[in-house]
């Protein structure tokens, strides 16, 4: 026997489901309109091209040979490893410096509208000029080594150690650091400022101390906030070009860079392993950002 109301309850769990989907599609339509045929096209475009087929030049054929080469390619393999280490560790010291900057400026004390206003500028800044004001500071002949060699740190500005085109690329970890950690600052408190200060003043009238409070209670609720952010820093770390190329050592190179050169080449018949290198960029940042969402849940 059917219970009174059953049906009608399962068609209303399902319904308001759609509902809710669909204002969403409708609202994103004008941008995946522009955006989707251009994505997509640029992902066709290279990946034909990473096959070898490029008929302005004469390849009409498809060979996986352009993938063969980027593969078994021992510089690849070193560029994935630089790019990774770019990557990660810009992402970790983003996260944990915006995370406290969030923590602090949530607190009130004097000054802190200015505070907010200066994390908030940086983010007007491009990342080349951001870049070019690391290279200012940490070169050679930049400002920090001239005012250790004042200091009588060190004897001359040439003795100061390379933090800049090194090999362990520290000038461009601390550019991605610049621009991102105001990023994740921005994004993490504006989540503790939705979230309100409730459940901490609850866990301090129950005997808890201000790093308990914010240890047990804080930082597991924006979890999910910051690593959202994170992601995203990742995948812009791992996939961009310019602070690799301003910043980095010339052996090895970052992926992107690497992709770059071969595009770049007076050869044309370099451009299939280049659209391979960029593709292989792209394939790996997406499959990252997936496992971190897998893990999220």
């Amino acid at each position: 026997m059917r219970r009174p109301g059953g049906h009608r309850g399962g068609r209303r769990g399902g319904h308001p489901g759609h509902l809710g989907r669909a204002p969403t599609l409708l609202l994103l339509a004008p941008v995946l309109l522009v955006l989707g045929p251009l994505f997509g096209g640029a992902l066709v475009f290279g990946l034909t091209r990473s096959l070898g087929h490029m008929p302005e030049i004469g390849m009409t054929g498809w060979s996986l040979a352009p993938w063969a080469a980027v593969l078994t390619e021992r510089e690849t393999w070193r560029a994935l490893a630089l790019s990774l280490w770019i990557a990660s560790a810009a992402t970790a010291l983003s996260a944990i410096i915006g995370t406290a900057l969030a923590l602090g400026l949530a607190r009130p004390f004097r000054g802190a509208a200015f505070a907010r206003l200066l994390v908030q500028v940086n983010l007007t800044v491009p990342h080349l000029l951001a870049g070019a004001g690391v290279l200012l500071l940490l070169s050679g002949s930049g400002l920090v080594s001239r005012l250790a060699a004042a200091l009588g740190w060190i004897d001359a500005p040439g003795d100061f150690p390379a933090l800049v085109w090194d090999r362990t690329a520290i000038g461009v970890i601390a550019a991605y650091a610049v621009k991102e950690i105001p990023f994740i600052a921005l994004v993490t408190l504006a989540a503790l400022a939705a979230r309100g200060p409730g459940p901490e003043e609850a866990a301090r009238s129950l005997g808890a101390t201000p790093w308990q409070a914010t240890r047990r209670i804080t930082l597991p609720a924006l979890a999910p906030t910051i690593t959202a952010a994170s992601a995203i820093t990742f995948a812009f770390a791992f996939g961009a070009y310019e602070l690799p190329a301003l910043l980095g050592a010339s052996h090895p190179l970052a992926l992107p860079v690497l992709a770059w050169q071969d595009y770049t080449a007076t050869s044309l018949a370099a451009r299939p392993e280049a659209m391979a290198l960029a593709l292989l960029t792209a394939l790996i940042a997406a499959a990252l950002i997936a496992l971190i969402a897998k893990v999220r849940q």
